[in-house]
């Protein structure tokens, strides 16, 4: 019987209908002692050079009305590129490629930016609806789109997650089954053509995860 190509991506271990896999998002919890030996290591400078330039950025997009709120995007960031890198390794499941994972990342923190926002600035928030310079006849039209445009946000923000991730791994794993059939010389080509794709999704890895953590601080900006 002939499954899915995406099922390699579902998870398969389980004890008593409870599915193992989904334990591979708390081993980036592994690498945090490391950040607390009294002698520091290239590893935790490095780490700690990183965040401190991402809270400074953070910082810089939250603006004054948010002093202290860079700690969430930081370790929103941590926990994304964390559970990006260890899902290239040989068998770890990655959850981020899953919308249940990348959703329950996203519709919360947008849920919360709402609420606050139609709560303490219910009139910012109706001037968001409407750009300046909108001549009046296109004003409802734009208020539709706006209000659209804000609904889809957090779907916006999991699919793009999922999909770059999703789509690495199935080209790596695609070409991998073709190894078998392949001679030599071939089987030469391809293992050269998996590196560059392996460190090529270490730099999607990186790049997604700054970009879900940027997009989730500038909507949280736009509520001041």
């Amino acid at each position: 019987m002939m499954t899915s190509l995406f099922s390699i991506f579902e998870p398969s271990s389980s004890i008593m209908s409870l599915s193992l896999n989904w334990a591979s998002t708390f081993l980036g919890l592994l690498f945090i002692p490391y950040l607390y030996w009294i002698s520091p290591s290239r590893w935790s400078l490095s780490w700690s050079k990183l965040i401190n330039t991402l809270h400074l950025e953070f910082k810089t997009l939250l603006g004054p009305s948010h002093v202290g709120s860079t700690i969430i995007f930081v370790s929103l960031f941590s926990l994304i590129v964390f559970n990006n890198f260890l899902g290239l390794l040989p068998y770890v499941f990655t959850s981020t490629s899953h919308l249940v994972m990348t959703l329950s990342l996203s519709l919360p923190l947008w849920l919360t930016f709402m609420i606050f926002g139609w709560i303490n600035h219910t009139q910012h928030m109706f001037a968001h609806l409407v750009p300046q310079g909108t001549p009046p006849a296109l004003m409802p039209f734009m208020v539709l789109i706006e209000t659209l445009s804000n609904l889809i946000r957090p779907g916006t923000l999991a699919v793009r997650l999922a999909a770059n991730m999703i789509a690495g791994h199935l080209l790596l794993t695609l070409l991998s089954g073709t190894g078998p059939s392949l001679s030599t010389t071939l089987v030469s080509f391809l293992l050269l053509t998996q590196i560059l794709l392996l460190l090529l999704e270490s730099a999607v890895a990186i790049i997604q995860s700054y970009v879900f953590a940027v997009l989730s601080t500038l909507y949280a900006g736009e509520i001041n």
